[in-house]
């Protein structure tokens, strides 16, 4: 059920990211809002989704405002998408709005997709070793077990190892499978404990280039929802907290909350975020060059791009390095 919600909710931003886009369009050619938003509902092949969209529809239809209905529907639309469509409608300016919201939406859908598509090889090379070994120590080296018969104490060390794998596998198999459910699903109700997520997190960043890889791909979330926000002229400590609902890793998350929080009480962004260290030393640089030219909307759309270029050579390096590793555990 968990796996099907995902999937739902993944289908609902896609379908909502290639909507707001043809809302941005339309809206740039001066139709209204109901007659672009219909046009673009036109668009929805899923009827499921369809039928969201024309509630949405029938609500601006009545008088809601277009960033009410998309807050309405968290599962179609992030926090940060009702914000920006809120201050397009206060300053006039929506149709911007949309294309910025849109543009967004896109470029974290692409990064999204890269890093999915990205793990496909290795992911896929890891089963096919796991289920290679499994067949070999399950059915074929029984059978050249039979055959040594009384002459394994003659057999070198390696050999004897397998074989002992192997009877090992076939007699304590199942209890082995039922321990590793086990583990599992008592590791995830310890990762529901903020303290255990924390210090999960924690790890994950110190580890070597999964942590710098990790590091940039929330910046990056980060950096292109909080531009896109402050471009749209969303005030700085409401971007900042909506901008930290896109980190996933809670030990950057909680350090861009403290930061949200001093700024609230009218402190500054770069500096505590610096203190912090959870950033890349790139993206420090950008904020701080954006502060001190007031240009911090630009620098971090700028930040969010060159992260994306990192991200990817990252990933391009880490499969690099796993992909020999497997084939090498498969030989």
């Amino acid at each position: 059920a968990p796996a099907a919600r995902r999937r739902s909710t993944t289908r609902s931003r896609a379908a909502a990211v290639a909507r707001t886009g043809d809302l941005a369009v339309l809206l740039k050619a001066g139709l209204p809002i109901d007659r672009a938003l219909a046009l673009a509902i036109g668009n929805v092949e899923d009827k499921a989704m369809a039928a969201q969209f024309g509630a949405m529809l029938a609500e601006v239809r009545e008088g809601a405002a277009l960033s009410q209905a998309m807050a309405r529907r968290p599962a179609l639309f992030p926090p940060a998408a009702a914000a920006l469509a809120e201050a397009g409608e206060a300053s006039g300016a929506l149709a911007d709005a949309m294309t910025r919201l849109a543009d967004m939406l896109e470029r974290a859908a692409e990064l999204r997709r890269t890093v999915s598509s990205a793990m496909i090889y290795p992911v896929s090379l890891a089963l096919i070793a796991i289920g290679v070994i499994l067949l070999m120590l399950l059915f074929v080296v029984p059978q050249f077990e039979s055959l040594f018969g009384q002459a394994q104490d003659r057999l070198p060390a390696a050999s004897l190892a397998v074989m002992a794998a192997s009877r090992f596998l076939r007699e304590w198999g199942l209890g082995l499978l039922a321990g590793l459910i086990m583990a599992g699903l008592a590791a995830k109700g310890m990762l529901a404990r903020p303290a255990a997520r924390g210090a999960l997190d924690r790890l994950v960043l110190a580890l070597p280039r999964i942590g710098a890889l990790v590091r940039n791909l929330e910046a990056a979330r980060f950096a292109r929802t909080l531009g896109a926000l402050v471009q749209g002229n969303v005030p700085l400590p409401a971007a900042l907290a909506m901008a930290r609902r896109t980190v996933a890793n809670s030990a950057i998350g909680d350090a861009i909350g403290r930061v949200a929080d001093g700024l609230r009480e009218g402190g500054g962004l770069a500096a505590p975020l610096a203190e912090a260290r959870v950033l890349p030393p790139i993206a420090l640089g950008f904020l701080r060059t954006g502060e001190e030219s007031s240009q911090l909307g630009p620098m971090l759309l700028r930040l969010a791009e060159v992260l994306d270029r990192d991200v990817r050579i990252g990933l391009e390096r880490l499969i690099a390095t796993l992909t020999p590793l497997i084939t090498i555990l498969l030989g």
